[in-house]
């Protein structure tokens, strides 16, 4: 008998979005769910649509706009573009990110300031409220 699993999660809120430009095109990076903890991040069970990320070491991780984050944490790649579900808190999951397009900062699931230079990365993001 195989083994079946049910899954329910989020569908997405993609109120966040200022416009569909970028979307067909979200590249696919690899999330390091590792990096990610539950109570902050994913509290149910899901890492949500719009959360921003970091590419460290060739791997998505919270992005940490602090001072004190470290150099890559520090630079914004982009957004995951749908909800994400964490069955294995180990596990490395390949993730849609939008890293061009318009983003409303206010309607993002996490409080966010939007970077200026370096801090931007590549990404290609007009930033509105």
């Amino acid at each position: 008998m195989p083994r079946l699993r049910t899954e329910t999660f989020g569908g997405g809120d993609f109120t966040w979005l200022g416009s569909t430009h970028g979307i067909g095109n979200a590249r696919t990076e690899t999330l390091n769910t590792s990096a990610f903890t539950k109570a902050t991040h994913y509290p149910d069970g899901y890492i949500k649509s719009g959360t921003p990320v970091a590419l460290v070491a060739g791997l998505l991780v919270p992005y940490d706009a602090t001072p004190a984050a470290e150099a890559g944490a520090g630079i914004l790649a982009g957004f995951v573009l749908t909800d994400q579900a964490v069955v294995d808190p180990a596990a490395k999951i390949a993730v849609p990110l939008l890293d061009h397009g318009r983003v409303k900062t206010s309607k993002l699931p996490v409080a966010f300031t939007a970077p200026t230079g370096a801090k931007r990365g590549e990404t290609t993001v007009v930033f509105t409220n």
